[in-house]
Order: C-alpha cells, then structure tokens, then sequence
C-alpha cells in the first residue's frame, strides 16, 4: 500500500513524469552494481504514479530491461557470448576509452561486461569526450565482427552506438514556474528527497539539513572549490556518484596532469573542462599521483584556468571537492593541530592552497546514516535532477548580499568571493525563480560566513599573523547594527565568546576564596526617562555595585558622555547571569561599567574579554580580590583579555604560567583607561 503525503502529492501534480518514488532504487538495485542515476532514468518514464498497479507494471519493465540488457560482472561471458550468436545487441554498462598511439586508433572497454580493446569510431570519441576521463554509463549498440583483423589477432567486438544515460533536452523555464507552488521548507524538502536524503526523520534538524544542501553547491556553483571531513558511512562521496552523470569520483592518488588538466602529447583537455564537479575521495591519503599537479590545481582553483606548457591558457568549470574521513574527535584536532591536519600531506600545510577553499563542510556533525535517513517518498529523478542543477550554474546572485547588507572588515577579497559565491548557491537550490526575502539572504550569509571562517581559522593555525583577520562580520544596511558569526566547534567548552563582545555584554569572575563564579553581565540601552532595571541576581552587594557604577557615571556624564547620550534619555535593564559557580558575590562594578557604556553608544567589546575589579561612587578603581583564582577561571573558560586593576600588579607572580601563555592581562588605572582598552577596534 502507498502512503502518500502532502508533498508527495504535489510533486506528482506539478511534476508527472519527472518524480520517482525513491525506495523502488534500492528494492530493484539488489545487489546490482549499478548507479542510482540509470535506475532512476528507466523508473522515471514508467514509475511517476501514485496508481499502485502501475507502478507494480512499472518496476517489472524496469527489471525486464535489467535482466536482458544490464551486465552484472560475472555475467560478462554469458554476454560476450550472445553478442557472437546474435550478432547485434543493446547492453546497460559503463564505457570508458583508451589511446593507442603505437596503432593510433581509439579502443573501447566496457566494464561489468569485461570486453576489451572493443572497436570504436573516432567519430563517436569526439561525440562523446568524457569517454576518455572516467567513462560514462550509456545504452551501448554492440556489434560482433569476427572479421576485423589486426596482424593475426581478431578484435571481433564493436561499439556502433552509445546513448548516455542522461535527459536529451531540458527546460528551465518550468522549475521556476512550478517553485511558486512550493512553501521554501517543502522545496528544500523535495531537494533533499531527490538527493535520497529523508529531511523529516529524527536525527535530522534544520542545521544538518543546510550542511547537506552544502553538498549540492559545487553543482550548482561552477569552479567552486570545496572540503568535507567526517566519520566513514555519512555519504560524502554519494552525491557526486550516485545521482549525477556530471560528475566524476577520483579515488585517492589517481590524479595525474595528464587527466586533470590537459594531455601535452595529444593537446586534449582533461577532467577539469569536461566534468561539472570532481571529488577526490579519500583525500587524506592521497590526492594526485605527480607532484606536478599540485601548482597546476593552485591556478585552476584560484581563477578556473591554467597554463599548459605549450603556451596558452585553458579554462574550465569543474568544482573540486575534497572528501576525507577525520577519525578523531574535533575537539582533539583542535587541541593539537588544525582541521586540514588530515588531508594528505602534499597539502595539508599548504596554506596557497588551502585558502583557494571557498567551503570547509562540519562532515563530523553529519549522522552516520541508517536506513530511516534515506527516503521512501517521491523526489525528482536523478537525471532530471541533475538537469536541473547543472542548469543553474550559468547564473549568478554573487551581489545579492549587497541589497541588505554590508561585509565587516576582516573579510578580505578571497572570503568576500567565497561568501558570496556559497549565498549564491542557496539562491539557486531554493529560489530557482529569484523570488527570496531578506531573512532569506541572512540565513544564508550566517552560513556562509562559519563556512569560509573555518577555512580561515585553520589558515590561522598553519600561518600566523597573515590570517588574522577572522572576526567575520555583517551589518544590517536598515539597522546599521554589526553582528558577528561564530564557529560551533570554536566554542567548545568556552562559555566567553571568541567574537568581538555585542554591546552590552562583558564577563567578570567573583570569588569569597572558596566559591568561584563566572559571570555574565548584559545591558540593553533603550531610549526613555533614566529608569534602571536590575534582574538575575538577589545579592545586596552585587546590587550595590551595579548603583554605584551607574551613580558614578551619572555624576561624571559631561566628561563619560556626549549630550545625545545622557542617562536620562535611557532606560537601563541589567542582567546578571551566573555560568559557572555555586553564587555571585561582589567586586563587579568596572565590568558593568564597561557593559553600560557600550550599550549605550552600541560599541562591540574585545573578543573573549573579561573584566575584573570594581569602580566606587567616586571613581577610585578597587583592587580585585582572589585575583589568581578569578584570572585562572576566566582564562579556562574562554578569555584571551583580562583587564586587570593596577593595585593587583604585584600579584602577576601568583598566576600559573600556563595561564600567563594563552591570555594577556593589561592593566587599568581608571575609568577611561579601562574604557579605551575594552573597546573592539574591529566596532
């Protein structure tokens, strides 16, 4: 019995003859070694019903057609063996090509059904390129002549036509006419079902969701260039060999120049030119079999062409993607190398090369895949769907971003292009008719900028000071306000964040000796009448400080503030949050200072910074008790910056060099000098 849901039943509305139920792959591939793609082609012309009875009908001709003209490999003689009684036939395989420059003459092999050294037409080489780069899966006429010699060998075997398994035309124009009637969420859904992918079932949220749609990118983007770590059975390579003719799979250590970029001998273009995506997959081996190709692939990746020896330049559009398996915890990596440390060694210190990288894909948050994650509902065919992707590589929404929003300082030209070029790539996955809000545009950006800042954040790692800058940034053109995008693993057990603070936000430590707290201290500044609000915490001393601060300020507005922002024009509402810790106690004052001021003039503070010591009504900045203890919990938890008061300068001594190493603490002697070190200089 089919159980169809609302999805399903638009699809087959909008979409008859091009959607296939995507459970009848797997029930009919058996053990059959054949790619989802030539499945799909021959289901999609019979099985685009929700009719049970034809669909029943449907699979049997798609069986009959498997059963006489598929070739399973240890079917090959039994095949060969036809052919010589019948003379002609049509079988389902995969041909490839070779040059044989000693008979200067092209010979056909053809995989499942072990013919090699088949007779084939130049005409036929030249119809169809991607023969000589991987081979393709086609319906190929066969012939057997057992009169065709060369010296005393017969080479009876001839390729007289070849039909690739792929849609012979197709049009646009009608994916984005028909996106109209689809929600954005069941468009992504039906994307993802055509992919084989179930969005619905458990274990899959919307972020892992957008990680895969990531790996449709390169399809739609041409010259992209791509990396995905993560743990073996997440289907990292499927993609790119399962539901699409265009693209092509490498295994580790298989790419030469010669079939890459260009043969020098015979002047003909490699994969590059021919191929929409190639995947190198297990790249943490291995990635080209001569060093040559390593300058080359910098050049190609950089601006989609190269130079080839005989003078010239040679273009292409290939996206390169690489997959490898990371086999360590992240967090791991992290503490002792970078996440490029387990790609292969011929560039995985390579820093030219790795920043050529415009997507760096979290592979280790994707599940491992278990039979409810691949769906059983109806998507689009795999050729139609891999038309339907290759048709969006000519357009482009490169300035899209530039309609709502600016790019912040620290992305330089190269993360500025990658950015752009992943948010073009959302727009064309889902929104074929260019009809998208502005929501839609900053989805997308937040995406985006984690996907480059982690190519970027490793570079870091590798390069030092040359890839600093990696703070990323947008501003809302309407709200003229800054808003900074982290990493996931960044943060790991770091509760202060590693961006520019937002304003209002400043963390400080408390300590009676024996209870330590962090502490999260926020303030939103809006306009009214001076009000001052105080949640979060209960503790008179905490509360005391807080009006102190804020007395303080309001006594010394002329020279703290400018007219436009006096206290009395603000209300104040002032949250204490305790992270970590049994219960807050006093000795927080410069830190809300800090927060105020910032809130008020809507100024980012420093990345990861705390604050520690206190500001009396009249001023005098008071020495930080504990201090060893509070410094240590904050640098444990984050904070690369610790203002110090200077009445703790003697106390350096008491810090733990391991402490003194990975976070800087300057000091502060009063409130404007406390002020001028807290302010980011990137706000």
């Amino acid at each position: 019995m089919i159980v169809l849901d609302d999805l399903d039943k638009k699809a087959l509305d909008h979409f008859r003859g091009f959607v296939v139920k995507k459970d009848l792959v797997g029930i009919i591939k058996g053990g059959a070694n054949v790619p989802a793609f030539v499945l799909e082609y021959l289901l999609a012309n019979t099985c685009s019903t929700e009719d049970e009875e034809k669909l029943k009908e449907g699979m049997e001709n798609v069986k009959k057609i498997l059963r006489d003209h598929y070739i399973n490999p240890e079917e090959s003689t039994l095949i060969q063996s036809k052919l010589r009684e019948k003379g002609r036939y049509k079988i389902i395989d995969k041909i490839s090509v070779d040059l044989d420059p000693q008979r200067d003459r092209y010979w056909a092999n053809i995989s499942n059904s072990n013919i090699k050294k088949a007779n084939i037409s130049d005409e036929l080489v030249r119809t169809h390129e991607k023969l000589m780069l991987g081979g393709i899966w086609a319906i190929i006429e066969m012939e057997y002549d057992p009169m065709i010699m060369i010296g005393p060998t017969v080479y009876p075997f001839v390729v007289r036509d070849i039909k690739p398994i792929q849609l012979s035309s197709f049009d646009n124009s009608k994916i984005s006419d028909k996106r109209k009637e689809f929600t954005k969420d069941e468009w992504k859904t039906l994307l993802l079902r055509s992919a084989g992918y179930e969005p619905l079932s458990e274990g899959l949220d919307e972020r892992k969701l957008n990680l895969l749609l990531c790996r449709l990118i390169p399809l739609v983007e041409a010259n992209f260039n791509m990396v995905e770590l993560g743990p073996r059975s997440s289907g990292k390579s499927y993609i790119y060999k399962e539901i699409t003719p265009y693209a092509i799979l490498i295994s580790g250590g298989q790419g030469s120049v010669a079939q890459l970029f260009v043969n020098n001998t015979s002047g003909r273009v490699g994969a590059v030119g021919l191929w929409d995506a190639i995947c190198f997959d297990e790249s943490t081996d291995k990635l080209f079999k001569d060093r040559d190709a390593i300058p080359l692939m910098k050049d190609y990746m950089e601006s989609g062409s190269f130079s080839r020896a005989k003078g010239g330049e040679i273009s292409g559009s290939a996206s390169i993607i690489l997959n490898g398996n990371i086999n360590q915890p992240v967090e791991t990596v992290l503490q002792t190398s970078h996440l490029f440390s387990p790609l292969s060694d011929e560039v995985n210190y390579d820093t030219a090369f790795l920043d050529r990288i415009n997507l760096f894909l979290p592979g280790w948050e994707i599940t491992k895949f278990s039979p409810k994650n691949f769906t059983n509902h109806f998507g689009f065919s795999t050729d139609f769907f891999s038309e339907i992707l290759k048709s969006q590589r000519k357009t482009t929404y490169y300035d899209v971003i530039d309609k709502y929003f600016t790019l912040g300082a620290h992305l330089k030209q190269r993360d500025s292009k990658s950015v752009r070029r992943i948010v073009s790539g959302f727009i064309k996955l889902l929104h074929p008719d260019a009809n998208y809000t502005k929501e839609d545009i900053r989805e997308y950006l937040i995406i985006a900028m984690e996907m480059r800042r982690r190519v970027k954040e490793q570079l870091k790692r590798i390069g030092g000071m040359e890839f600093w800058d990696t703070n990323f940034s947008y501003i809302d053109k309407e709200r003229q306000e800054e808003i900074f995008v982290g990493l996931p693993e960044d943060r790991g057990s770091h509760l202060i964040d590693s961006n520019p603070l937002a304003p209002g936000v400043c963390y400080t430590a408390t300590s009676d000796g024996d209870n330590n707290s962090l502490v999260k201290i926020e303030v939103v500044a809006l306009r009214g009448t001076g009000k001052v609000n105080i949640t979060g915490t209960n503790n008179q001393e905490v509360k005391e400080n807080i009006k102190n601060t804020f007395n303080y300020i309001r006594a010394n507005e002329k020279s703290i503030l400018n007219e436009q922002h006096s206290l009395a024009g603000y209300d104040l509402n002032i949250q204490v949050s305790n992270l970590m810790g049994a219960y807050i106690n006093g000795g927080i004052g410069s830190a809300v200072y800090v927060a105020i001021i910032s809130a008020i003039y809507k100024k980012n503070l420093k990345s990861a910074l705390a604050v520690l010591g206190n500001i009396s009504i009249g001023g005098a900045v008071e020495r930080s008790l504990h201090f060893a203890e509070k410094v240590s919990l904050l640098s444990e938890n984050g904070a690369k910056t610790v203002l110090v008061p200077f009445d703790n300068l003697q106390e350096m001594t008491t810090l733990p060099s391991s402490i003194l190493g990975k976070t800087d603490t300057p000091f502060y002697g009063n409130s404007q000098m406390l002020l001028q070190k807290s302010v980011s200089g990137d706000s």
